[in-house]
């Protein structure tokens, strides 16, 4: 088990929904310590349950059974109150901001054991762990482009970039969009959509545009979903 360290934030409310999703972030400042200084001042109005120091220590936040606030305005699968049905876990790294770096490897080994916990104690899909740009695309683009989501997926903890195999079934943008919605984007601003997509799942190239390959994994991912093995 990962060292583990208490730190509790007064920075919580009652949950409105019961737990079906975690979200992932990264710290975006320098400094760790600052980051949970941070999320325990009550001014600042942020907090996420867990933080995972690059050193792979977990500082506890606060409670499981409270409503973090660390998602903000956000959107996933219909749910309009992630804060309320997820559980938050930041990663210490300093983001695009302040020189963005890939995660160390004790920080993935401490995220992997505490998501194994996690998902088992709630009954958690691999669909659910997302990103908070996933759930916040015209906002947030962390966990990133250099986030190890293949990892996470070797170990059964997210889903794999998918198979493409299968080609491009999608007439045009307008329908690859409503289908990207019924993955679960808020497609809003379709762009911003597109780049949460890609960097979850073809980190290599986000550009925003919809292309054959997106397309194909778009397809995959639905068609998996619907045979039931996303689980």
């Amino acid at each position: 088990m990962p060292l583990v360290r208490d730190c509790p934030s007064p920075n919580h409310n009652e949950r409105a929904a019961p737990i079906t999703m975690v979200v992932l972030h990264y710290t975006d400042m320098p400094d760790v310590e600052d980051a949970i200084g941070k999320m325990c001042d009550p001014d600042s109005a942020v907090s996420a349950h867990y933080c995972i120091t690059r050193q792979g220590e977990l500082v506890r936040l606060v409670d499981e059974e409270r409503r973090a606030w660390h998602a903000g305005v956000s959107y996933w699968r219909g749910n309009t109150d992630v804060n309320s049905s997820s559980i938050g876990i930041e990663l210490d790294n300093p983001g695009h901001t302040w020189g963005y770096e890939p995660f160390t490897g004790p920080q993935m080994e401490t995220l992997c054991i505490m998501l194994a916990d996690i998902m088992k104690r709630h009954d958690i899909p691999r669909a659910n762990i997302v990103g908070h740009s996933d759930v916040a695309p015209q906002r947030k683009t962390d966990p990133g482009e250099l986030f190890d989501w293949a990892f996470l997926a070797k170990h059964r903890l997210a889903l794999p970039r998918p198979d493409i195999k299968l080609g491009d079934p999608f007439e045009n943008d307008g329908a690859f969009y409503l289908a990207l919605e019924r993955f679960g984007y808020d497609i809003a601003d379709g762009h911003a959509a597109v780049r949460a997509f890609q960097r979850r799942f073809r980190p290599e190239c986000v550009d925003g545009q919809v292309d054959g390959e997106i397309r194909a994994m778009l397809f995959a991912l639905l068609l998996d979903r619907d045979r039931g093995v996303t689980r």
